[in-house]
């Protein structure tokens, strides 16, 4: 009996020690990193350099309270990015305020990873692996395709937001001169030329006026567009064939500045008319299709702001 015992206790002392091995081969490199709160508001990653993962890893650092968010919410973060090759702080929310954005929009597939179905309240930790970053069709300075990113955020809250689909509100009269607009059954536009007269300066002009909230600068907008020369009336681009609004931060440079200086005082549920001339568009050097100098036409729809 004496030697039965040994004999399993021997083993159980093995297959304890292999276990062991086998959770220091499996540990995370996510486990290694502290987060150190400095005296300001944005906290500091400590870790050894480089980090790399080969496959995306997320450690959560203290769970919510709050419920589970989907691809359908529309979340507001702190979050901290860093470059694990080299420690170098590539973006952060801490020294302004906090971003947002929806879980099924075009995003960093890595950052989708990390904060799908974690709860309002949660703060996490991402490790994104160069597979599921920017990807191959080009990275931000800094960042090469073998680095892997540091992502950690903290998730203030979440908004399951139902955007119009197309503008609503009042229609207004037409005004002699400026371009025509006909809608389709969907909302689509189709843009007719007006009388070609020259504009010196940009032009806003409401088609429908939205009965919803003003639209301030900073906040994240979601549109229906279709762009058109002004000089022909070419459609250059549309959100609307396929049918994919877009969402962009108002006033912050992402659009064209004929965007910014127009949507910012507008109310959600608008259609405007613009005509914008190429100071307030491409300038002189034109992008893709549209020609150096070009004054352009939008019919933009708002459907939120958030």
């Amino acid at each position: 009996m004496r030697r039965v015992l040994v004999s399993l206790i021997a083993v159980m002392a093995l297959v304890a020690g292999l276990s062991a091995c086998g959770k220091d081969q499996l540990a995370s490199p996510l486990d290694s990193v502290k987060i150190i709160q400095t005296d300001g508001p944005q906290p500091e990653l400590e870790f050894d350099l480089p980090l790399s993962v080969e496959k995306t890893t997320v450690r959560v650092i203290k769970e919510g309270e709050g419920r589970a968010i989907t691809k359908e919410d529309t979340i507001t973060f702190n979050f901290l990015v860093v470059n694990g090759t080299d420690g170098k702080v590539l973006g952060t929310s801490y020294e302004g305020a906090p971003a947002s954005l929806k879980l099924s929009e075009d995003i960093m597939p890595g950052i989708a990873t990390g904060l799908e179905g974690q709860k309002v309240g949660t703060e996490v930790l991402v490790a994104i692996a160069p597979a599921d970053s920017f990807g191959a069709e080009g990275f931000e300075s800094g960042v090469t395709d073998d680095d892997t990113l540091l992502f950690l955020a903290e998730i203030l809250s979440a908004d399951l937001r139902r955007p119009l689909a197309r503008a609503k509100g009042a229609a207004v009269a037409a005004v002699p001169g400026l371009p025509t607009v006909t809608l389709s059954d969907t909302g689509a536009p189709t843009i007719a030329l007006g009388d070609g007269a020259a504009v010196p300066a940009l032009v806003v002009q409401p088609l429908i006026t939205g009965t919803g909230a003003k639209v301030e600068k900073g906040q994240s907008v979601t549109v229906h567009y279709t762009g058109a020369l002004y000089s022909d009336g070419s459609v250059f681009d549309s959100s609307w064939d396929p049918s994919e609004p877009i969402t962009f931060t108002v006033g912050s440079g992402k659009v064209i500045t004929g965007w910014d200086k127009a949507l910012v005082g507008q109310t959600v549920g608008s259609q405007l008319l613009l005509v914008i001339p190429a100071v307030d568009a491409y300038g002189d050097a034109g992008q893709g299709k549209i020609p150096a100098g070009a004054t352009l036409i939008f019919v933009v729809d708002i459907l939120e702001a958030f």
